[in-house]
């Protein structure tokens, strides 16, 4: 991409981004479209996971140029219940998007190492002060969560390891909650990327954003200890995810809008609440761009923000959720909701995951016994919860 004028500038190379532009690519190859972003890679250092039932067919066109690696079934264990699902379980590193997205846009679209200072209507101003005219520009780079938005976060840390010897695992461990709480909701996370590679994730539902680096790294140690994994560390990520559980959408919105510039991604709302899940949404959202006979600066805005309003209505039910495990569940025991979730039907499961649940399923997972007291169940519901500033406060 040399010139200064372009169809569509998407700033953010992260999955919303790069799928964005991969969905026009293909069905719009005589736009021209231009991805900036401010890392030298696409994607960053993530992983993506997603079940197969996540996706309709078009979506799974859309990811067909990456090569996930995927597991037909996946276990989950609590200190009271230990099941194996049988759904298909898919994961993503954001290496291969960047390999898979630079074959397949090639460098004339791609732009890394390339700060946006500003955006606007119709332009975008690089860092540097070069200014590139576009037809329509997409806003695909995170919004900070501010007091708008009100609930609790979700804190990991993930380490690759290449273990000494075959591990022997033969599908991932979703959920391991079946160990020390330390005050949060916390379970492990496994994935077998190879016969000898692990990437093991320590993750927290917690009431602060507060990520102890040699703590959860420690704790890390332990866990590949105890279950006979050694061997070397050879990546891994961190990250600290708020989890919605509440709040003014419409003034979260308005706070980090530009006129007449669209918003995608996690910046525009489209994630799960309970489960900080994207990619979905991310899929979906990059069909529906470009599917649009009209990809005009101002029709793109109005139509993301009609979407991500429909999708903050759509999923108030997860939010309920949330507030009930973070202000009605001691936080050792916030496990419990999740031990009694995972007994559930499969179907029920997956398409909580997706934000797909029926009325049929809210009944059911509402029914019966519930984890917490009713009386605090009740509290929670009626309650804001607690602002989500960067410090929780």
């Amino acid at each position: 991409m040399s010139g200064r004028s372009i169809d569509v500038a998407i700033v953010g190379g992260g999955l919303a981004g790069g799928l964005t532009a991969l969905a026009l690519r293909r069905a719009r190859p005589d736009v021209l479209v231009g991805l900036f972003e401010a890392g030298e890679t696409l994607g960053g250092n993530h992983r993506w996971s997603w079940f197969d039932s996540d996706l309709d067919e078009a979506g799974h066109a859309l990811l067909a140029p990456f090569k996930p690696i995927g597991w037909d079934g996946y276990e989950v264990r609590f200190p009271a219940h230990r099941r194996t699902l049988a759904a298909r379980y898919n994961s993503l590193a954001s290496r291969d998007f960047d390999d898979a997205l630079r074959r397949t846009l090639g460098q004339d679209t791609i732009r890394t190492g390339t700060p946006v200072a500003s955006l606007e209507r119709d332009a975008i101003v690089i860092a540097d002060g070069t200014r590139i005219e576009a037809g329509a520009v997409i806003d695909c780079r995170d919004a900070a969560p501010d007091a708008n938005l009100r609930g609790g976060w979700q804190v990991f840390m993930g380490s690759h390891l290449r273990t000494d010897g075959p591990h022997g695992l033969k599908r991932p461990m979703v959920m391991d909650a079946d160990v020390t709480q330390h005050g949060a909701y916390r379970f492990v996370y496994v994935l077998p990327l190879g016969p000898d590679e692990l990437f093991v994730e320590d993750t927290y539902y917690a009431d602060d954003p507060d990520l102890d680096g040699p703590a959860l790294a420690g704790r890390i140690e332990r866990y590949c200890d105890q279950h006979g994994w050694s061997g070397k560390v050879i990546g891994g990520e961190t990250g600290v995810l708020p989890v919605i559980t509440g709040g003014d959408f419409r003034a979260w919105q308005d706070a980090h809008a530009i006129s007449g510039v669209a918003r995608a991604g996690a910046g525009g709302g489209f994630v799960h609440p309970l489960t900080s899940y994207t990619l979905p949404f991310a899929v979906e959202n990059a069909l529906a761009i470009a599917a649009s006979p009209d990809l005009s600066g101002g029709h793109l805005a109005a139509m993301l923000a009609a979407r991500g309003e429909r999708h903050w209505q759509a999923t108030r039910f997860y939010r309920d959720l949330g507030r009930m495990l973070f202000d009605a569940a001691e936080p050792d025991a916030r496990y419990r909701i999740f031990q009694r979730f995972y007994r559930l039907p499969e179907g029920l499961i997956e398409r909580f995951y997706s934000a797909r649940t029926t009325f049929a399923d809210k009944a059911r997972i509402l029914c019966g016994k519930p984890p917490v007291s009713i009386p605090r169940a009740l509290l929670a519901l009626a309650g804001k919860g607690n602002r989500l500033s960067p410090k929780g406060t």
